[in-house]
């Protein structure tokens, strides 16, 4: 995963993680992709991600801030990779973050320049019943957004190679910053087991939310969709590539 420094900057866990997976023309995130970085792809297409979760026990740099320790957050991000001494380095690029809270937003867009706005959210999730459902809503522009998918049968171990793990296995961050430098970020979990799903439900505004140029593609069926259980996640300081300056 890369050389880190010694604390991180965040600590979390990260739970229940819907992932909805969309083919795109590498044209459409182009202009998102920050210097020194290619587009990465799965057996030969460029998937982006809407990608759901709970954000839980939070603390920047151990310290737990009131009112922020727990929310859901919501993310659409498409994958790249760098070629560095060691190898590849296999990371995401967000085009927008969804958190409920404005000073959640505030952070990220200080310390790291992503694209975070904040609006209200709620979850359900239930894994008990007979039809088990996870949910997770964001309200924007006067009505309820959502993404859902129904899980079914256990919990399954990630093969190499596959697509689950192209999905869940990219250890880097990266964003571009206002001087057109890039900042590359670690980030560090243990594979994380899954669950297959069916019947994923996307209902948002996309052009409103990303832009008219993602209406489109995100209106077309997903390519795939899991449930991803999540775990214990540090995420490091970022840093300014110097090759790219």
């Amino acid at each position: 995963m890369g050389t880190k420094s010694a604390k991180p900057f965040l600590t979390a866990r990260w739970q229940h993680l819907l992932m909805i997976n969309y083919v795109v023309g590498r044209d459409l995130l182009l202009p998102y992709l920050p210097r020194g970085l290619e587009l990465d792809d799965y057996q030969g297409q460029h998937l982006v991600s809407l990608v759901a979760f709970n954000f839980l026990q939070t603390r920047i740099k151990g310290w737990a801030i009131p009112f922020h320790f727990n929310f859901e957050e919501i993310n659409l991000r498409f994958y790249v990779r760098r070629r560095t001494e060691d190898g590849w380095r296999r990371g995401v690029v967000f085009v927008k973050e969804i958190v409920p809270r404005a000073a959640i937003a505030w952070v990220a867009k200080k310390f790291y320049n992503e694209n975070y706005q904040a609006y209200p959210t709620q979850h359900r999730i239930d894994l008990q019943s007979k039809n088990p459902q996870v949910t997770y809503e964001w309200f924007f522009q006067k009505q309820w957004n959502r993404l859902q998918v129904s899980p079914v049968g256990e919990l399954k171990i990630l093969k190499e190679n596959s697509l689950e793990a192209f999905i869940t296995e990219h250890y880097w961050g990266y964003s571009a910053q206002k001087n057109g430098t890039t900042v590359e970020y670690a980030v560090e979990h243990p594979p994380w087991q899954y669950w297959e799903v069916t019947e994923p439900l996307v209902k948002i505004s996309a052009a409103a939310l990303y832009g008219k140029d993602w209406e489109a593609p995100l209106s077309t069926q997903p390519h795939s969709a899991l449930l991803a259980l999540g775990s214990e996640v540090k995420v490091f300081g970022g840093k300014v590539l110097k090759s790219f300056v």
